[in-house]
């Protein structure tokens, strides 16, 4: 069975965890936004001591070492749907202290009641299908007082990729993200300590290098699109052509990502 028969015959989270998972070795190479995500992020990390933290969607691991230092005596819970991701984490982060990886969707988390005072999650709640029931888990396993800690991706991330494709075909090539009111909605049993929204745009000299930085991040699946490739080298130059009209005056392409950080507390 060929690697797109293969990929097809799977649901999209499985896809997501597949392509993630294949992704862990070169994701770092290429990751310099998703750092600065999470650098940002671990920047309002709470100032109160912490018994168990759970860093969610963990991905190569990079936030676990801020994570352990800011709180030497709290156990770490590691999870990830992609056990590539973890694999990879855990052989990155073997001089920190008390980390535990586990292999688990978000939507339904293996942790008893009340067991966690701290959710720290960087750019892995987009993959997410089912606010909902994502935010009751979320609510489920936190003690009370306990705190959360999101970056997440807005529906006008990828816009100029999503534009360009348009001028191509009908199909969908970029995944459409939840707005910010649908989030909080699916929130609404915690309370909104703080958020911000912000625009974080990358350059890249041509469109190969980003759509290669895409795919090594393991970020390239697309839910409801047919697995058959990006189609030929006419297509591909009318997405050349379509996306230079954003070439910026420093002469990148530029590719922007709408994020969102939100602070939420339970009572």
């Amino acid at each position: 069975m060929t690697n797109l028969s293969l990929l097809s015959t799977l649901s999209f989270k499985q896809q997501i965890a597949l392509s993630f998972s294949r992704s862990a070795s070169s994701y770092d190479q290429v990751a310099q936004f998703q750092r600065q995500v999470a650098d940002q992020l671990l920047s309002h990390l709470p100032a109160a001591s912490m018994n168990q933290l759970l860093d969610l969607g963990t991905g190569t691991g990079y936030a676990l070492t801020t994570l352990c230092q800011t709180y030497p005596s709290a156990k770490v819970l590691a999870v990830d749907i992609a056990e590539g991701m973890l694999t990879y984490a855990a052989q990155q982060n073997t001089e920190q202290g008390s980390i535990t990886y586990l292999c688990a969707d978000a939507e339904a988390l293996p942790l008893a009641e009340h067991s966690v005072d701290l959710i720290y999650s960087s750019l892995s709640i987009q993959w997410c299908r089912d606010y909902p029931r994502l935010f009751k888990e979320l609510h489920r396993i936190l003690r009370p007082g306990g705190q959360v800690l999101l970056a997440t991706l807005g529906p006008r991330s990828l816009y100029q990729l999503r534009d360009a494709w348009s001028v191509v075909d009908d199909e969908q090539h970029v995944n459409q993200f939840s707005a910010l009111e649908n989030l909080l909605f699916s929130a609404s049993d915690f309370q909104l300590a703080c958020q911000k929204t912000q625009m974080i745009n990358l350059g890249y000299t041509d469109l190969d290098q980003l759509l290669k930085s895409l795919k090594a991040l393991g970020a390239s699946v697309v839910e409801g699109r047919a697995l058959n490739g990006l189609g030929g080298r006419q297509r591909l130059r009318l997405l050349r052509e379509a996306y230079e009209r954003f070439r910026q005056a420093d002469g990148l392409l530029p590719l922007s990502y709408e994020v969102y950080f939100i602070h939420l507390s339970k009572e």
